[in-house]
């Protein structure tokens, strides 16, 4: 006989339309497998009047998200309204009346998941999240079981199919990036307000929580630091292209000498890394491990269907859990307890574009200033000139070598003083 597992979702918003429908349409593979009839009973329906696109019984539909968190019958709740409140309270409800919870929500859980996770310990219950990184991949299972025997030396990340999409169409079409992103808008693939995306934030939610995994230590969002796509110009682009790399989003993390070096900024990645092959919308994990060495994980980052595939892995691996009563972790997924220590965003090699005057000298100004710095240049190239404003103006691109971001920003802040450049118009980092 079955055993019955009783769910109830918080939300029917796309991700939880592709949940359900996960569920639905593989209930009978899912039952044969495992043995386990899973069954979604309530949902938190805000809006009920409101078209969803699929075909729910009305019964099932609530307005009261109690009857769902404090309903005994209900063993998993799956929390998909977004946001880090009141989702928050919502799954530290349900853990507290000794509920497991999944989530796909990357902001609730990088702000509070050191909280949540210890509520899940108390009340021995179990907290997953696979959907909230990189959607549909099986990164953070994989990190968790089959992985687990590896000391992980580095992550980087593309996390975020927003801006992969922009700038995939950019550097393929030459678009312009305000185009690109109206028509990621228009396509889906962007948010009315994409500040999130454009901006690095949901990278940066994202990178925080494999932080926690791979290195067991605690880097808020905030800490991170983290730069968006806005100012990468087509200028950057052409570079990138002319000297073998491509500009990606990357969220990285590195640990070295007991030490958490991390960020999310746009980078130069080598043409024959695998990171660079990463297109439009997918997204892709990859993790240097002292066992397997190098790995990567690569799929779609969001939609319905594969975030519901996430979201619905998880629901049956703590279904797996309560069938044999052993339903919460001896230690958490979550890990702050490392001793490794965080050292913001490390030394790395960076790409700068300036835009300079025409004017004889400037080049050898802008090196001596480096040089009275400790940074080293590795290449230099100043493009045509062309006029703007009335003045004679041109693009100076040059790639340092490895140098702390303190001391290459004291170094910019002494070029700018000595009046040698008109403006400082990107930083990236390349990826070596």
């Amino acid at each position: 006989m079955k055993q019955i597992i009783k769910v109830g979702m918080l939300g029917i918003g796309n991700v939880g339309r592709g949940t359900y429908e996960t569920l639905e349409m593989n209930h009978q593979k899912i039952a044969e497998t495992t043995g386990l009839d899973i069954e979604i009973v309530k949902i938190l329906n805000r809006h009920p009047e409101k078209d969803r696109g699929i075909d729910i019984p009305a019964e099932k539909y609530t307005q009261n998200v109690a009857d769902i968190l404090d309903d005994p019958e209900i063993d998993i709740v799956i929390e998909l309204i977004g946001g880090i409140e009141p989702a928050t309270e919502y799954m530290a409800r349900a853990l507290s009346n000794g509920k497991s919870v999944v989530t796909a929500n990357k902001a609730a859980i990088a702000a509070n998941g050191k909280r949540l996770a210890a509520l899940a310990q108390e009340n021995h219950a179990l907290l997953r999240f696979e959907a909230a990184v990189a959607g549909g991949i099986p990164i953070l299972t994989s990190l968790t079981t089959a992985l687990l025997s590896n000391r992980f030396t580095a992550v980087h990340g593309i996390l975020n199919g927003t801006t992969n999409y922009i700038l995939t169409q950019m550097s393929e079409f030459g678009a312009d990036y305000a185009d690109v992103l109206k028509d990621a808008q228009a396509k889906g693939f962007a948010e009315a307000d994409p500040t999130a995306d454009v901006e690095g934030l949901d990278a940066a939610n994202k990178l925080s929580i494999l932080i926690s995994l791979i290195f067991g230590i605690e880097v808020s969002p905030e800490t991170l630091p983290t730069q968006g796509i806005t100012r990468v110009g087509l200028e950057d682009i052409e570079f990138a292209k002319e000297s073998g790399y491509r500009i990606k989003l990357l969220a990285t993390a590195r640990e070295k000498d007991g030490k958490v070096c991390a960020n999310v900024q746009p980078a130069l990645v080598p043409i024959n890394h695998p990171l660079s092959s990463v297109s439009n919308e997918f997204n892709a994990v990859y993790v240097t491990g002292n066992a397997v060495d190098n790995l990567m994980f690569y799929g779609r980052g969001a939609g319905p269907l594969p975030t519901g595939s996430a979201v619905v892995g998880d629901v049956i691996g703590i279904a797996r859990k309560l069938e044999k009563n052993s339903a919460y972790d001896l230690v958490p997924q979550l890990r702050y307890d490392s001793g490794l220590e965080f050292d913001g965003e490390g030394t790395n090699k960076y790409y700068l574009r300036m835009m300079v005057p025409e004017r004889t000298g400037i080049l050898g100004r802008i090196a001596t200033i480096f040089g009275e710095h400790d940074i080293s240049i590795e290449s230099i190239r100043q493009n045509a000139p062309y006029e703007l404003d009335g003045e004679r103006v041109a693009h100076l691109i040059i790639i340092v070598f490895p140098v702390s971001k303190p001391q290459l920003n004291d170094a910019l802040d002494a070029i700018r003083k000595d009046g040698v450049i008109k403006s400082v118009d990107n930083i990236m980092r390349v990826e070596e």
